[in-house]
């Protein structure tokens, strides 16, 4: 009886040792290989979906992802937006490592900006199975500071969230970043001081303790927006090949590292997670090549090609050879591991950055892609279509999230509506998947788990398309740390 007694003592301080914990290092983790070694399994991952009917709003679905669970595999939740039109993209959070240590903040709002109506929603997560809406910042409070065309968005430790726009607010190209107030959720301005603004804009990721913002580029949002003009692409006046780089401290345009043709689009850029890191790496979609960034010793920063996907010849397709289209790219927590998602040759790739300069491929796994598309390319160069639990898999692998112990890599295969439609009509009408690559984050491997398929063809309100993914806790893509000294 007394032992009884002492084992429920036992668990029940356990339990309160962490959720006291858990409270603690709200909103994030104290380092990188904290969060590696303390975190929980993901339960819960939230799905942006892209509603294929026009008449009908997007959501963000609830996916159980707890393999103990009786709903895993399964949409627990849809959050229905309460507009149309939206298109719903990039995710980011009101707080997260950077604010690590401040007990007056908590991961509990997540934001959703919208390429298509320039809004942008403010979630509430704290229900995290049954989140709520909680604010809208409209289209017109973008307008009003001269921006539109929201996408990535980061939280900073001020209580500030930063989202990077694509252009203006007439769809001309721009590259500057709006900040938000975080309680408020009203429109705070602009970041970038001075007269200098980037000709474009994409992705970005900063690092304080080197006093540095990099942001990516892609095109004006009028020239993509509404499908893929490859001649717009592969024009040089009309699309981005650079890195800009900011004073972090200073807000300002200091540099602008000019990619060539090698570096045709960077869209996706990472900096390694320790927040000391002097480098990371960018992916560069349209010449289907990935960049390293580093800073050199006098301070400026540069850039190489470290990576370089061949492309494969093509029968009767738009271009002689289809080049693979980096549309992702990913940094284990660990910084031990990145993953590359070719969109077009529908293959995902494990690259160990041990030595960051020389990355060595260990694993490739193939989730879809043209390649599998009967009689496109040659017998030597294709691929078997991806069909599991009896559904055929449409697209190729786009967004990626891994999960913070890094044995875990979830994968969606939408890109855009509009290029979804172009580029794979089928997906374009029977809606996305996300699928569940597991991995081996000790010696390299990857290998798609079967047992977990999310088919979003067969949602209530008709297919849909699934594109970023968050954990409520956390992941490899949103949290940015501070160095404590």
């Amino acid at each position: 009886m007394r032992f009884m007694k002492k084992q429920k003592l036992y668990f029940s301080r356990k339990r309160n040792y962490f959720t006291l914990r858990k409270i603690l290092s709200c909103p994030g983790w104290l380092s990188p290989s904290d969060a590696v070694k303390h975190a929980e399994r993901e339960t819960l991952l939230y799905v942006a979906c892209i509603q294929l009917d026009s008449s009908k709003p997007d959501y963000l679905s609830t996916v159980d992802v707890d393999p103990t669970s009786n709903t895993y595999s399964k949409v627990i939740n849809r959050l229905k937006l309460p507009n149309i039109g939206d298109e719903i993209h990039h995710m980011g959070w009101n707080a997260c490592s950077s604010c690590h240590g401040d007990k007056s903040k908590c991961r509990n709002k997540l934001v959703l900006p919208c390429l298509l109506s320039n809004r942008v929603y403010i979630i509430d997560t704290s229900n995290d199975k049954e989140p709520k809406l909680h604010k809208v910042v409209e289209g017109k409070d973008l307008a009003s500071v001269g921006v539109g065309t929201p996408h990535t968005a980061h939280c900073l430790p001020d209580n500030t969230v930063m989202i990077s726009v694509l252009g203006d607010s007439k769809g001309n190209s721009l590259g500057d970043f709006l900040l938000l107030d975080a309680d408020s959720w009203k429109v705070k301005g602009l970041w970038t001081a001075g007269d200098t603004r980037a000709a474009y804009g994409y992705d970005f990721w900063y690092q304080p303790y080197w006093d540095v913002l990099i942001s990516t580029e892609f095109t004006a949002p009028s020239s993509w927006l509404k499908g893929c003009d490859l001649d717009v692409i592969q024009n040089k006046a009309l699309t981005g090949r650079s890195l800009n780089v900011y004073s972090w401290k200073g807000r300002k345009l200091l540099q602008t590292i000019n990619l060539g043709d090698e570096g045709i689009a960077p869209l996706e850029i990472r900096f390694l997670h320790d927040p000391k890191a002097q480098q990371g790496f960018v992916g560069c979609a349209f010449s289907s090549t990935v960049f390293r960034f580093f800073r050199k010793t006098d301070g400026t920063w540069e850039a190489e090609k470290v990576i370089a996907m061949p492309k494969i010849k093509a029968n009767g397709w738009a271009l002689p050879e289809i080049p693979a289209l980096v549309t992702d790219i990913l940094i284990s927590m660990d910084d031990r591991w990145l993953y590359v998602s070719n969109w077009l040759h529908g293959d995902v790739r494990q690259y160990d950055i041990s030595i960051p300069e020389k990355p060595r491929l260990v694993s490739c796994v193939f989730l879809g892609g043209l390649l599998s598309v009967e009689g496109l390319v040659d017998a030597e160069s294709a691929k078997e279509p991806l069909t599991i639990q009896g559904v055929k898999v449409e697209g190729g692998p786009q967004m990626l999230q891994l999960s913070l112990d890094g044995r875990r890599l979830y994968v969606t295969n939408s890109l855009f509506s509009a290029w979804d439609k172009q580029f794979y009509p089928d997906l374009g009408r029977k809606g996305s998947v996300l699928l569940q690559v597991d991995v081996d984050s000790i010696n390299g491997g990857m290998k798609l788990n079967e047992n977990f398929l999310i088919d979003f063809n067969s949602e209530p309100d008709g297919p849909a398309l699934a594109h970023e993914c968050r954990y409520p806790g956390g992941d490899c893509s949103s949290d940015i740390f501070f160095a404590k000294d």
